[in-house]
């Protein structure tokens, strides 16, 4: 990571599993485009502020360092570029092209911003055949304006469903992905609503995991969920149909994620 200069949410994130994926299973989730966000979601230590330029050359360096570290499954991610016009998804469809060219049995996991609702710029990633198609929608809709006051929740499920709608048409092996954070202050009813809506927009891996503040100025913690109510997500989610359903304290969008995509279910 340091000689090839990257950044990784794993540290942005404070990330309590970096530990375990750094050590144990030489795993990471890769950043793209800096480390200055252009949003201000009161969950997150990523910087924010105006970002630099682009690297042009960064894709190609996260590639070979997925290839240096043998990696078999990749997760690529970024910060939020509402100062670009496409918001960065052409730098997304190189990255997944160079680790194509360098690693043409790894996998790759992409976790993207909403574009603002771009389909073109949706498109753009989409048609680099990623074998993940993850955009976390991160909280239930009644706490949009507290916890992401900069996104829209609508927006977010249309973007899925319209993932859902290339792969059905064009990419049948790909999956889609969402994930969410609990212990902001949702209820476990209004998270039940949210997992139908997900089905709704054929999502087909769902991640749970307990927030944590990063520090004391990020958002309060409103409460610990309890392992059965975990436990209870991801039987009602399997119920639901789901493939997948990766729910516990310590579960992070990317945590496991080649194992949640090669079991299928």
């Amino acid at each position: 990571m340091r000689s090839q200069r990257l950044v990784t949410v794993c540290e942005e994130a404070r990330c309590p599993n970096l530990n375990e994926c750094w050590g144990l299973h030489r795993t990471a989730t890769f950043m793209l485009m800096g480390d200055v966000c252009t949003r201000h979601c009161g969950f997150c230590n990523v910087g924010k502020g105006r970002p630099g330029p682009l690297d042009p050359l960064e894709p190609q360096r996260v590639a070979e360092a997925v290839a240096s570290l043998g990696l078999a499954f990749a997760v690529v991610t970024s910060v939020n570029r509402d100062d670009l016009a496409e918001g960065g998804a052409s730098h997304f469809a190189e990255t997944i092209q160079w680790i194509g060219t360098l690693s043409p049995r790894c996998g790759v996991e992409v976790l993207i911003p909403d574009f603002r609702g771009s389909a073109t710029a949706l498109a753009t990633v989409l048609e680099a055949r990623p074998e993940v198609l993850n955009h976390n929608v991160e909280t239930v809709p009644h706490l949009y304006r507290r916890v992401r006051p900069d996104a829209d929740y609508g927006q977010s499920m249309r973007l899925l469903a319209a993932a859902a709608a290339f792969r059905d048409r064009h990419a049948p092996a790909m999956a889609t992905k969402s994930g969410i954070m609990v212990g902001l202050g949702e209820t476990a009813d209004q998270v039940l609503e949210l997992m139908a809506h997900w089905r709704q927009a054929r999502v087909d891996i769902a991640t749970i995991g307990q927030y944590l503040p990063p520090t004391a100025h990020h958002l309060p913690l409103e409460r610990f969920v309890e392992p059965q109510e975990f436990d209870m997500y991801r039987r009602k989610g399997l119920e639901m149909g789901f493939r997948r359903v990766e729910s516990g304290p310590l579960v992070r969008s990317s945590y496991h994620a080649q194992e949640s995509f090669s079991a299928r279910g």
